[in-house]
């Protein structure tokens, strides 16, 4: 009882004569800004149409690498979304299981509320599926906005509907140097595309290489081939340790090489920053990640030179305007990661044009077949490349519409009030 009393009066002491430490001094506004959820300060949640709507069902036709989201308003306005490609029928259970009973009954005017309360509520579940599921949703109320408001979603986020310039991504690891410079200068005579990245290194693989020598063999041979005459990028997809990413990071910058995307693996954002500091090629690097948190922390650092966040990763398009908004405040270029010709790209496009620290160009794969070619099944009209920038659907909503012989053949599901 009496170390109490000391205690308390010994506080209140040194409260008067001002010795505690400043921890314990009562914060000012500006100290108690927390950023909740990646907002920044001033942050003004979105109000794109008037409240009084409630959602009132969620379907979901999936097959294995692609899923895609109807929701229903309670006046039978529809939108259409993506879950994000790659086991996306695991992702649509979730949707069901996880995301359904926290949106259904909801008022889509409240997106901010609805996409945070699906991350807090599922704070058992850190993070991916439950991400890629939310980005199913949320990218249909997009569209519903944009059905009701009969706008594109580029307008409703503030932007202006016009083409994007592009960087033809190459996926392969597998082509040889000489095979990897002919179809870039192919593409780039006939679709007036010059700007173009692709592989080094491998995957996640601890400076492994797709076979001995192959990082070497195709920084040299396509990047002297065509480095006067294009904006060259590369990506190592995780692949390195600081030390040999400024190794390769050193090389590329000799043969006129200018982005250097994800050198080390993503969630070492320190490694990251230090290969950032050491190269005066600027690093690229975000898609993996997915928690706000983090992004903040990303571009804090910073890590990257340019951030690059999956609008379906992240979960949709007001959780990628946060990032967009914290990278922004410290000067750092936005470039959605849009690496297949499903719904992703759409939606980097309408994103693109809206935010204030869009990079330079959007990533468009030149890939065929595999998910590529599902895409082109999935949705019309396809996009279009028009002298090297994609044309942006400029219909209400995304500006596409779901072809009727696909979602015939996936896997249906329902959730509704009484489902």
């Amino acid at each position: 009882m009496q170390r109490r009393n000391f205690l308390k009066t010994s506080a209140s002491a040194a409260i008067l004569a001002g010795t505690l430490p400043a921890c314990a001094a009562p914060q000012t506004q500006e100290e108690s800004f927390y950023g909740h959820q990646g907002r920044i300060r001033d942050y003004q949640k979105f109000s794109i149409i008037d409240p009084g709507l409630k959602i009132e069902k969620i379907e979901t036709w999936s097959q294995p690498n692609v899923a895609v989201v109807r929701v229903t308003a309670d006046n039978g306005m529809e939108g259409w979304g993506q879950i994000s490609t790659y086991d996306a029928d695991i992702s649509a259970q979730v949707l069901h299981r996880r995301i359904a009973s926290l949106v259904l009954g909801s008022d889509p005017a409240e997106i901010d509320d609805l996409a945070d309360r699906c991350v807090e509520r599922n704070l058992k579940f850190p993070w991916s599926y439950v991400l890629r599921a939310l980005g199913g949703v949320e990218t249909a109320i997009w569209d519903l906005y944009g059905k009701i408001r009969q706008q594109p979603v580029c307008e409703l986020l503030g932007g202006e509907v016009k083409p994007v310039p592009i960087y033809g991504s190459s996926m392969s690891r597998a082509i040889k140097p000489e095979d990897e410079v002919e179809r870039f200068t192919r593409l780039r005579d006939e679709m007036g595309i010059n700007s173009f990245k692709f592989r080094v290194g491998k995957e996640a693989s601890r400076n492994g290489d797709a076979w001995p020598g192959r990082t070497e063999e195709m920084i040299k041979g396509v990047g002297s081939a065509l480095a006067d005459s294009c904006t060259l990028l590369v990506d190592a997809n995780s692949g390195y340790t600081p030390v040999r990413a400024i190794e390769v990071g050193k090389m590329l910058q000799d043969y006129g090489i200018s982005q250097f995307e994800e050198p080390c693996p993503y969630w070492e954002i320190e490694w990251n920053a230090e290969v950032t500091r050491s190269l005066d090629l600027k690093v690229s690097g975000g898609e993996q990640d997915n928690d706000l948190s983090q992004w903040r922390r990303i571009v804090s650092l910073p890590s990257v030179d340019i951030i690059q966040p999956d609008p379906l990763y992240l979960g949709g398009v007001v959780r990628t305007v946060r990032a967009a908004q914290m990278a922004a405040e410290k000067g750092i270029p936005c470039v959605p990661h849009s690496a297949n010709l499903c719904l992703v790209t759409v939606f980097a496009l309408h994103i693109m044009r809206a935010i204030t620290n869009a990079g330079p160009y959007l990533e468009y794969t030149i890939e065929d077949g595999g998910i590529n070619q599902i895409a082109r099944e999935l949705y019309s009209p396809n996009l279009e490349i028009v002298d090297g920038a994609l044309d942006m659907p400029s219909a209400p909503g995304w500006g596409v519409e779901f072809n009727k012989e696909w979602l015939d053949k996936a896997d249906y599901q329902l959730s509704d009030e009484n489902n």
